[in-house]
């Protein structure tokens, strides 16, 4: 299994993070609300935290112990609501 662009793995593979920085804080914040409002719909949810410009996610199944395929579409969906 590869990690999406701009993703990593981290702890031999028990997650996927990605840090990313936007313009400003209401860019990041923006970003989060539309992550949100995915992740509710896949019933799937990440962890993220905002620092003003900064966006951290790391991306795992808990319930799997690790990275599934869940966590892939997931990754890839953040990615495709990146702003262009």
């Amino acid at each position: 299994m590869d990690a999406p662009d701009g993703w990593s793995f981290e702890d031999g593979g028990k997650a996927l993070t990605r840090s990313l920085k936007f313009k400003d804080f209401s860019e990041a914040f923006g970003f989060l609300t539309r992550v949100a409002l995915h992740a509710e719909r896949v019933d799937h949810h990440p962890e993220f935290t905002n620092v003003w410009n900064r966006v951290d996610v790391r991306l795992t199944s808990h319930d799997a112990g690790g990275v599934t395929d869940r966590d892939i579409k997931l990754a890839k969906a953040i990615n495709s609501l990146l702003p262009g």
